[in-house]
């Protein structure tokens, strides 16, 4: 049960689980983990496999407003990932101006674990929460999501 707590003026304060909330996920960011022949990928790189993984090719353009960042971020992301053999780039099939950027057999191997590692945390998720909370607790990352990239921009 969340611990709700009255600041000085009587309104609820956020509980001090949404501040645990970020420190563990900062960890998280920080911490490279192992995705079987590709090696140890930074939270950066292997969402960006991700991103590239969820379909047939993208181009650099869209990567960057999938991953929310800059067109410069994305470049120096992809070369590193090129550099480890994850990620190719080539001419996009319907515009010769465009590069596409594709996952090699090794990048797709990182995508396939890193989707496993998402269905294990879904499936203990569901393990610890009903449906319904399930619900509420989307709709409560959602808005804190939102609220933080108005409080950022």
């Amino acid at each position: 049960m969340m611990n709700h707590h009255k600041d000085n003026k009587g309104n609820p304060k956020i509980s001090h689980t949404i501040g645990s909330l970020i420190i563990q996920l900062q960890r998280m960011e920080r911490n490279p983990r192992s995705f079987g022949q590709a090696g140890t990928l930074t939270p950066s790189e292997i969402h960006t496999v991700d991103a590239i993984g969820l379909g047939d090719g993208i181009r650099m353009g869209q990567l960057a407003k999938r991953l929310e960042v800059t067109k410069g971020a994305v470049t120096q992301l992809v070369s590193r990932l090129e550099k480890k053999h994850l990620v190719e780039r080539t001419r996009h099939p319907d515009d010769s101006r465009a590069i596409q950027l594709t996952l090699t057999e090794k990048g797709r191997e990182a995508f396939q674990i890193h989707e496993q590692r998402h269905h294990e945390f879904q499936n203990k998720l569901l393990e610890e929460l009903s449906p319904e909370e399930i619900a509420v607790f989307e709709k409560c990352v959602h808005t804190f999501t939102n609220v933080l990239k108005e409080h950022n921009t």
